[in-house]
């Protein structure tokens, strides 16, 4: 049976084990925006929900770090590992992090085991559009170096689990996407009120 999106968002869901949900994609595409509504329907669901937001990591646990591949790698490595261990504790984990090499990305899949992998793919002038933060314009000027999109390559995922078109679907609709995959792969069962 085909659910709606509206079907998928009104039901109510039981978590059958820990999974880590990632979401990659250029800086500014959504991913934080998605991963929020998730986490903020999870925990009205009182599931076991942590987001790990890459910026906010990037403060706490890989302060100090730079934007080399070296260091990028790093932080997507800890980012993993913390991921692992509260996946195999039963808690659904959200990463958003720009995560830019298939690599790495690669590598925590075969960590972390229960792994589903989000694309959201927004093209790069709407990642402009929507950069608060005035990065894209900082680092086309030449005032950040290595930056994913323009002066530092961003790995498309070959085959996410979900792919995300933020410039054509709302956030709910995003959102209702990787609902329907964790039911279809298993973690997730819409339980009866």
């Amino acid at each position: 049976m085909n659910k709606t999106e509206a079907d998928l968002l009104a039901a109510k869901w039981s978590l059958l084990r820990g999974v880590t949900v990632w979401l990659t994609g250029l800086p500014s595409s959504g991913k934080s925006t998605i991963a929020r509504e998730l986490e903020r329907y999870f925990m009205r669901q009182s599931l076991p929900v942590e987001l790990l937001d890459g910026d906010v990591v990037r403060t706490h646990l890989s302060k100090g770090l730079g934007f080399s591949r070296e260091d990028r790698d790093t932080n997507i490595k800890r980012i993993g590992f913390v991921s692992a261990l509260l996946t195999k504790h039963g808690v659904l984990t959200l990463v958003s992090a720009v995560s830019p090499y298939r690599e790495a990305r690669d590598a925590n899949r075969r960590l972390i085991g229960s792994f589903v992998e989000v694309f959201v793919k927004t093209p790069v002038a709407i990642c402009e559009k929507r950069d608060v933060k005035g990065l894209y314009k900082k680092a086309r000027a030449g005032e950040i170096p290595h930056f994913t999109g323009v002066s530092d390559p961003y790995e498309e995922p070959e085959r996410p689990d979900v792919l995300c078109e933020t410039e054509k679907e709302s956030v709910e609709a995003s959102a209702a996407k990787v609902i329907g995959r964790l039911e279809a792969l298993g973690y997730l069962k819409a339980v009866q009120p």
